[in-house]
């Protein structure tokens, strides 16, 4: 059984016992988070919401918080030398545990 979810303006795959990470959530390692925006259930048959799957939820714990791998943003003109950049950036993330998909 697997569902697609609906979070941070993007969509997940989720299986009952998987790790997904997601765009940060507000809570502590432990927390219990329950995701009601699900697109699709897949078990013997095949649920899809218009947009959204009546009464299907995820239930969730939270693993942990934290931050992925710096990138570097390098902005420039071309022939124009004072208008160079280069700046760093870390995207914040949440590790989600998933416990049960109710549809």
């Amino acid at each position: 059984m697997y569902a697609i979810i609906e979070t941070g303006g993007k969509q997940i795959k989720a299986e009952v016992g998987q790790s997904i990470f997601v765009e940060k959530l507000a809570g502590e390692a432990g927390d219990k988070v329950v995701l009601d925006k699900v697109v699709l259930v897949s078990d013997a048959e095949t649920k899809i919401g218009a947009p959204y799957v009546d009464g299907a939820k995820v239930s969730c714990v939270i693993e942990k918080q934290g931050k992925e791998k710096k990138i570097m943003i390098f902005k420039y003109k071309a022939k124009k030398g004072s208008t160079r950049r280069k700046q760093g950036h870390r995207q914040p993330y949440t590790k989600l545990l998933v416990e049960s998909i109710e549809a």
